[in-house]
């Protein structure tokens, strides 16, 4: 028999879904990806990005405070031993992760800890296969695989990942490690520049630091950059290494040069990559529409219905605008609702 719904990723929009579909009686099975190797290079294990971040201040529903009663009764016991020890006061990523996806387990969402590797949604029932080699039926689809931010893969970029070093200014400007000092933003596309000008509010100087003697992004963008007085553009300049310490984390950077000057030593306390994100749709290139950019089109105004019928998604994987944890936990539940409805009425 095939699954009334099959759900592809486990972050914020992944787990939504599942908790609605759940509740709606549709017994979703989640694949939540594979614990393997690749997955941990290539930043994609379960649990999407959220579960590499630190401190969340901005998901509604868990203001700083001592919380730690509540993992220990919310959490089942054998997953809550996997969670790093507890930092601070704030709900941290992992911690907030587990909670959700609890939640889904509660209410009766069955999960397989594998990748989808392969689908075709030429066929009804759709037919998908797992890394493991097995293959499965489905009714209906929720695509939440989300998307990794980019980095430039150094060796030190790694060693201080989420030690100030990230990719999502609006994530993680704020936090305190961050506020009235400087900060570095590696990039000088549109994304780059609002991330400079989203830190701007809190860093005592940002600067900009591009390979080139002109910025990609839009006049609009640049002019935007050029007229902040916390924004100082460092041309030529590319990121050859993050500095830190153990204690610190990140306390600087080394700049090389484009145009044979001498290496530039900066000070700063984060090191913030604009430089893009890549949805994670490899795997559905010629069996759904996506758009130029790689993500999957939404092609209904207000819905998350795809090209496909009976096809939904939901999160990162299609919104390469917001890319936040509570606007993919949004189209997480409006995707379960869509697949519910369809469903229903005989899809």
């Amino acid at each position: 028999m095939p699954e009334p719904l099959i759900i592809i990723g486990s972050g914020p929009g992944g787990w939504t879904a599942a908790i609605y579909a759940a509740r709606a009686a549709l017994n979703p099975l989640v694949f939540e990806g594979a614990l393997s190797e690749a997955n941990r290079l290539s930043s994609t294990l379960p649990m999407g990005q959220l579960n590499l971040t630190t401190d969340v201040e901005n998901f509604p529903g868990f203001p700083a405070g001592n919380v730690e009663g509540f993992l220990e009764t919310a959490i089942a016991p054998d997953r809550r031993t996997m969670l790093p020890p507890r930092a601070g006061e704030s709900i941290a990523g992992p911690e907030l992760m587990e909670l959700i996806r609890q939640q889904a387990v509660n209410f009766g969402t069955r999960v397989i800890t594998e990748d989808i590797v392969d689908v075709d949604f030429g066929v009804h029932p759709f037919k998908l296969v797992a890394s493991d080699g097995s293959t499965h039926e489905a009714l209906s689809v929720i695509v939440a695989t989300g998307a990794k931010a980019n980095y430039l893969g150094l060796p030190s970029e790694e060693k201080y990942k989420n030690r100030g070093v990230s990719a999502c200014a609006i994530c993680d400007g704020a936090l305190p490690r961050f506020r009235n000092r400087p900060l570095a933003v590696i990039g000088g596309g549109d994304a780059a520049v609002e991330e400079a000008d989203y830190l701007s509010k809190f860093a005592s100087t940002v600067y900009l630091v591009h390979r080139r003697d002109q910025l990609r992004a839009s006049k609009i963008m640049a002019k935007r950059a050029m007229d902040n007085p916390k924004i100082k553009i460092l041309w030529h300049r590319t990121l050859e290494e993050v500095l830190g310490n153990d204690k610190d984390g990140v306390t600087g950077a080394r700049l090389a040069s484009t145009v044979g000057e001498p290496e530039l030593k900066l000070d700063c306390s984060g090191v913030f990559l604009g430089i893009g994100h890549t949805p994670n749709t490899a795997f559905l290139k010629g069996k759904i529409e996506l758009t130029p950019k790689g993500y999957v089109k939404w092609t209904t105004p207000f819905r998350t219905h795809t090209s496909v019928e009976g096809v939904f998604a939901a999160g990162d994987v299609a919104d390469d605008y917001y890319r936040q944890a509570v606007t993919a936990a949004g189209t997480g539940c409006m995707a379960a609702l869509d697949a519910e409805r369809w469903l229903a009425a005989g899809g």
